[in-house]
């Protein structure tokens, strides 16, 4: 009986063709059924649409963009000492250390205003603006991980940066309102411009965030030469001076500089002065044509960017 049976077997075993075990072996091997297709199912890229922003897909994934905010508020102050009260002492010191050397000692003019409260009028926004374009233009390849993984519009990733510095000027609103207690001067009918202007400078800081962190991913040197335009920006910008020590006949040429309406427009608000509607159109204008031609070109590489970073 043993016999006839491991006779059996062995003639089983050589019946069988190499053709027939190396099929078995398939059928049982694990890879086999995870093995990927020649050609992807899906290919995900931008519309071919004239339209630069989807604002359906982007309302689609608005609890994305609240959740990537809450997470960079929450990492810029992780185990610091202060916490957020760095938001404040920014633009604090650096308003104390231009009052010595350019209110005291330089005796630059403030319009009839006390420096320090013309100066952090002006470091305001600027903060806001500066701190959102650093951080957004590095916010892409600083989510790399999550780019590579999961698809979302990419649009989020910067636009979360800039939403996220909306709580550091919200903050520092606070402290203008004590010095302006303190200097005793009064709001008028010129606040009620306050949200358009924060609108405006979140709209530019957007535009300049989507064009650097786009152009940042394909060509790093981006982040190593903005910091370098920003610290240069600020000086051609009215924030440690006032506008009206640009000589009139260079004012138009002056204005051409976004921040320049901006920045008037925040000490207009805040502090009762006349605006000034030519340089404020400027910076409407420009800021438009920015934001449009950012989201455009950012639609059109977003493709790429799981590819290169």
């Amino acid at each position: 009986m043993d016999l006839t049976t491991s006779e059996g077997a062995r003639m089983l075993k050589s019946s069988a063709t190499p053709q027939d075990a190396s099929s078995t072996k398939a059928e049982l091997s694990p890879q086999a059924s995870l093995s990927l297709p020649e050609e992807p199912l899906f290919v995900i890229e931008p519309s071919n649409s004239w339209v630069a922003i989807n604002l359906r897909d982007l309302w689609g994934y608005r609890e994305l963009l609240y959740f990537l905010m809450w997470r960079d508020v929450k990492v810029r102050y992780k185990q610091t000492a202060l916490g957020i009260t760095w938001v404040v002492m920014q633009p604090l010191l650096t308003t104390l250390i231009f009052t010595v050397f350019l209110g005291m000692l330089v005796r630059v003019p403030s319009d009839g205003l006390p420096y320090p409260l013309m100066a952090y009028a002006g470091l305001l926004p600027w903060t806001f603006f500066s701190g959102s374009v650093s951080t957004s233009s590095n916010s892409l390849v600083s989510s790399a991980n999550l780019i590579t993984k999961v698809y979302f519009p990419r649009m989020i990733i910067p636009a979360a940066a800039v939403g996220a510095r909306l709580v550091d000027l919200g903050i520092a609103f606070v402290i203008l309102a004590g010095m302006m207690l303190y200097y005793r001067v009064s709001l008028t009918l010129n606040f009620f411009m306050l949200p358009v202007l924060v609108v405006l400078v979140t709209l530019l800081a957007l535009g300049f965030g989507m064009l650097t962190s786009a152009l940042n991913v394909k060509y790093r040197d981006v982040g190593m030469i903005l910091p370098v335009l920003i610290q240069l920006w600020m000086y051609v910008s009215p924030i440690l001076y006032p506008l009206s020590l640009i000589p009139e006949q260079w004012r138009g040429l002056y204005s051409i500089n976004p921040m320049v309406g901006i920045v008037d427009g925040f000490r207009s608000i805040l502090l009762g002065r006349p605006f000034n509607w030519t340089a404020l159109g400027f910076s409407t204008i420009i800021t438009i044509i920015l934001l449009i031609y950012s989201a455009y070109m950012f639609r059109r590489v977003e493709k790429g960017f799981a590819d290169v970073i």
